[in-house]
């Protein structure tokens, strides 16, 4: 659950950001967006994990699902 908080939380932000911006910087809007992804794909290759997580079960499970098909 603590990584859906933390996606809900930068992607609140980065909307406030654009909103009273009223323009985006593509590098950091790119940077925002892989951050908030990346919070997604834990949350969901991480949703049977039980215990502490390495450093590189971390990354692994940042990495887009290998079980979900993007939806267009």
């Amino acid at each position: 659950m603590s990584e859906l908080e933390d996606a809900h939380e930068h992607l609140g932000d980065l909307l406030k950001e654009m909103g009273s911006k009223g323009s985006i910087n593509i590098d950091g809007y790119s940077i925002d967006m892989a951050h908030i992804n990346a919070h997604l794909n834990r949350a969901w290759n991480s949703r049977e994990f039980k215990g502490e997580m390495s450093n590189s079960q971390w990354e692994k499970y940042g990495s887009f699902p290998s079980d979900l098909e993007p939806i267009a």
